[in-house]
């Protein structure tokens, strides 16, 4: 097993061809998501990925736990769910049983602007859907109005240009519920957690982001805070050529294009699977 390996492995799909890319949907159990497929047997030894867009992989033809299944031979079921935060997978019993009886868990660290706070609700699923404000959210801003809104990046980035003062009670409010669902949700997994700590993976120059960089809101603090629920911590940083091949090797329509240069492209998760791999390894 070795980083040359994942590297030539992805390689091949530099040129997929157009058009938007199959992601073979199924559902596992009772669960009312649609993760990507195929759909796998949740039985012998296998791994679990748990996390959001970039786990999942959109419009990428092989994501990182596809490559990291071929190096280290054992399934690795692919619960990524896009814009996911930590509410999805605490709210959904099917993926804690899961993560449970794998051989080990995944846990990719996603933003802290997608989960449920006493300043405003998510959608249960699809955590990037903004539903209501609370009151004290109204009082705070009296001169938004909330019925503008049905995404968390847009509401957050229209109230930090409102206030920035007020925005950062928001934010500090925000990293205290992440740090908090995050525990939950490491203490609701059994067996062995490895958290992936993806950094911002957008190619230098890209359109500035009032959030900052990826995941949004989430700071070494944080994951420090929570680094003695899991078993072990890998932070990939992705490399300065991985982040300048943008787009290349992955599939999408024409109109898909501006969505797909903000995600992690194949050379991102190629490096991610590469650095991934001792660690998993040695857990397994």
């Amino acid at each position: 097993m070795g980083e040359s390996k994942v590297w030539v492995g992805i390689m091949s799909f530099e040129n997929p061809g157009a058009g938007a890319l199959d992601y073979g949907p199924c559902r596992y159990g009772k669960s009312k998501l649609l993760f990507r497929g195929p759909r796998r047997k949740l039985e012998g030894n296998f791994v679990a990925a748990l996390g959001g867009t970039e786990t999942y992989g959109k419009f990428v033809p092989h994501p990182w736990p596809d490559l990291l299944e071929r190096e280290i031979g054992m399934p690795v079921v692919n619960f990524g769910y896009p814009n996911a935060g930590p509410d999805v997978f605490i709210n959904e019993p099917v993926l804690i049983d899961a993560a449970g009886r794998a051989r080990a868990t995944i846990v990719q660290l996603t933003g802290a602007q997608n989960l449920s706070n006493r300043f405003y609700a998510v959608h249960p699923r699809r955590n990037d859907r903004f539903l209501h404000a609370s009151a004290l959210m109204k009082t705070l801003f009296r001169e938004v109005d909330f019925a503008e809104f049905h995404f968390t990046g847009h509401m957050l980035t229209a109230l930090k240009a409102v206030s920035p003062d007020k925005f950062d009670m928001i934010e500090q409010e925000l990293k205290a519920a992440w740090v908090a669902r995050m525990k939950l949700l490491l203490d609701r997994i059994e067996g062995k957690t490895l958290l992936l700590w993806l950094t911002d993976h957008r190619a230098e120059g890209s359109a500035p982001d009032a959030l900052g960089a990826l995941p949004h809101l989430v700071d070494e603090e944080m994951v420090m805070a929570i680094r003695p629920f899991a078993t072990d911590l890998v932070r990939v940083e992705p490399s300065a050529e991985a982040r300048a091949a943008g787009t290349g090797g992955m599939m999408f329509a024409p109109l898909d294009e501006p969505a797909a240069r903000q995600m992690a492209g194949p050379a991102v998760h190629a490096q991610v699977a590469a650095e991934l791999l001792p660690s998993i390894a040695r857990l397994i």
